[in-house]
């Protein structure tokens, strides 16, 4: 991302990168020295002394336990969010959900598009969810059937059929046959920090006559729309949460609803992992 950025690892010790939005959450994170200590002016890096994943674990939910009391830290969920440099290497510390903003780590989610095929035309549907407006992120947009963080511990598959039966009381044989379709990938700049995702996508055929029943207080009920709808929900920008958007265009151009000969067909394809996806 250029500038100031400082993230990776140095030997086993995550740095946390620092950008202008989030300096005052930096210099806070600087008051708790046997935790986090400045080897430059521009990042933090973790005590050395904190030689384990477990010990570098809680001592930064500590700090960050001692932050979400002074309301520095908003939302908590009680999730563990693993940081590592890609999905598949060996976390270097476990980290509140919450925070993870606040750090720019890479986070990971999964991402359901449930649709039905229409008999005789063959034409496809979406499920649309609205989100609640009790919600503290995004209240009353517009979602997918289903979507969710992807937490430590837990394989895709099942956190995908967790979150069917949760979101939208899929049955889990059912949800069993939804079929990973690839990631999508962005980073945004929020007042917080940077937030740095990887969704996994996920396609799930559903029967004509099943209709979502949201089992929790996250949707407040679903509609199902057709793909000109839906696309033209997308490109209004205004009633999709920002990241399902990226997910609906997938779909979208990998059903065909949109092709080669759409103006700006290359460039979609090409920002749906402007992110590292890794």
């Amino acid at each position: 991302m250029g500038g100031t950025d400082v993230y990776g690892t140095h030997g086993t010790h995550a740095v946390v990168p620092i950008r202008k939005g989030a300096i005052m959450f930096a210099e806070e994170l600087r008051r708790f020295p046997d935790v986090f200590q400045s080897p430059t002016p521009a990042s933090l890096t973790l005590n050395p002394a904190l030689s384990s994943p477990e010990e570098r674990s809680r001592a930064v939910d500590d700090v960050l336990k001692t932050l979400q009391a002074r309301g520095l830290v908003d939302g908590w969920r009680g999730e563990l969010y693993p940081v590592a440099p890609s999905f598949h290497a060996p976390p270097l510390l476990s980290l509140e959900r919450a925070a993870a903003v606040h750090f720019g780590i890479k986070a990971y989610g999964v991402h359901l598009n449930g649709y039905v095929r229409l008999p005789g035309s063959g034409a496809l549907e979406l499920w649309v969810a609205t989100r609640s407006r009790l919600k503290p992120t995004w209240p009353g947009r517009l979602d997918h059937m289903v979507a969710g963080g992807q937490p430590q511990g837990l394989s895709c598959a099942a956190n995908i059929e967790k979150e069917c039966w949760e979101e939208a009381g899929v049955p889990a044989e059912l949800a069993r046959t939804a079929v990973p379709v690839g990631a999508v990938s962005y980073a945004a700049r929020q007042a917080a920090g940077v937030k740095r995702d990887v969704l996994f996508c996920y396609d799930l055929e559903l029967p004509l006559d099943f209709v979502p029943q949201p089992q929790d207080d996250e949707v407040e009920g679903f509609e199902r729309w057709p793909l000109e709808r839906v696309a033209e929900g997308v490109a209004g920008g205004e009633r999709f949460k920002d990241n399902c958007n990226l997910v609906i265009i997938d779909f979208l151009l990998r059903h065909g609803y949109l092709g080669p000969d759409t103006p700006g067909y290359l460039e979609l394809l090409t920002g749906l992992r402007s992110g590292d996806c890794s």
